[in-house]
């Protein structure tokens, strides 16, 4: 692999040059012929790349095939490829990046879109800086028919050391990235391993696992993809709090049993890691406490996997605040002062973090 930088940069956007970049775009697809359209045109109508798609039909019960096979017709850059069993959308997308050609690759989920140019803003700041091996921005979040409109013109580039990028994201044990959003170096991807079997996080352990041995770019100003938020998403119907914070810990489990596992950082990230996830679960804990719901099954959860994390937690003060007071019922110790400055405090600490991701990808 390329030498990484050695410390964090932010330029202006810089011309492309050597000619068009090549973009592999798989688009995994189940159940989603009614999306899967505008997916696919989002895609070949991309300006200053030279684009091929690959369809991945994950055994859909609906007219996603005929769909998909309608749009190779009338495309020569779109490829479909059939699964006859349903494999899940690991295998899905793993099965289309093993067929890739292009240079870079993109992971688009059929129901998402690419806004116009993303390519060519993503592939710019990869070509002018080799040691990138992911690049990422920022994602409109839609729900309704209409489309919002989206910024095309790019600000600005900021460039980490994918180490220094890494740590950051196991210091607050959050993923910052959507998605869609994303470009991918694929001889990066080749070497390092594709996805991870992983339900829900397999997204973010490949980030992550990317960032250990690459460089990380951010388009700051653009809007780089829509994503489609709506109640059959797989995150929409099978994730909640608890799920999250558990599968995020699996996340960084596979990270560290894998390739990251043998970088020199690997251990004190692995308990930035932890120590992040111990914190989060037992402020989850404690929200349930101040908003007067008592020691409910989210309580007992979050309570749990804090001290399987981090036995010592046991006994600390985070762990004693836990408990109410005798006398003290879960009603009364919502409108404690204590408790009403946490919650104000939260609500605001939850609104800085997301105007800060809005305007520079990371919290």
């Amino acid at each position: 692999m390329t030498a990484t930088i050695s410390k964090k940069i932010r330029t202006r956007p810089s011309p492309g040059a050597d000619g068009p970049a090549t973009v592999t775009v798989v688009i995994s697809c189940y159940n989603y012929g009614r999306f899967l359209r505008a997916a696919v045109l989002s895609a070949v109508s991309q300006d200053d790349v030279t684009v091929d798609v690959i369809i991945v039909d994950d055994a859909s019960t609906d007219d996603s095939r005929d769909v998909a096979e309608l749009l190779s017709a009338e495309h020569g850059n779109v490829r479909v490829l059939t699964h006859n069993t349903n494999r899940g959308v690991v295998e899905t997308f793993n099965h289309g990046a093993k067929a890739a050609r292009g240079e870079f690759l993109v992971r688009l989920d059929a129901d998402d879109m690419l806004t116009p140019g993303s390519l060519g803003r993503s592939t710019r700041v990869a070509r002018a800086y080799p040691s990138v091996g992911l690049v990422y921005g920022h994602p409109i979040h839609f729900s309704a028919d209409v489309l919002p409109p989206p910024r095309l013109l790019a600000s600005a580039w900021t460039i980490w050391p994918g180490r220094e990028w890494l740590t950051d994201r196991c210091r607050s044990g959050i993923n910052v990235i959507t998605s869609p959003e994303v470009l991918m170096r694929r001889s990066v991807l080749e070497e390092i391993g594709y996805q991870a079997q992983l339900r829900h996080t397999h997204d973010m352990e490949l980030w992550f696992r990317l960032s250990a041995f690459a460089d990380v770019a951010y388009i700051h100003g653009a809007d780089q993809a829509w994503h489609r938020e709506h109640s059959e998403s797989l995150s929409a119907r099978e994730v909640n709090v608890f799920v999250d914070l558990q599968e995020r810990r699996e996340a960084f489990d596979v990270l560290f049993a894998g390739p990251a596992g043998s970088i020199s950082e690997a251990g004190e990230l692995r308990r930035c890691a932890t120590r992040a996830l111990v914190e989060e679960a037992l402020k989850t804990a404690r929200r349930e406490l101040d908003r007067g719901a008592g020691q409910t099954d989210l309580f007992r959860s979050s309570r749990e996997l804090a001290r399987e994390l981090a036995p010592g937690v046991v006994g600390t003060t985070a762990w004693t605040r836990l408990a109410l007071r005798p006398g003290q019922t879960s009603r009364s110790a919502r409108f404690t002062a204590a408790a009403l400055a946490r919650r104000i405090a939260a609500r605001l600490r939850s609104e800085l973090q997301w105007r800060r991701w809005h305007r520079t990808g990371v919290y």
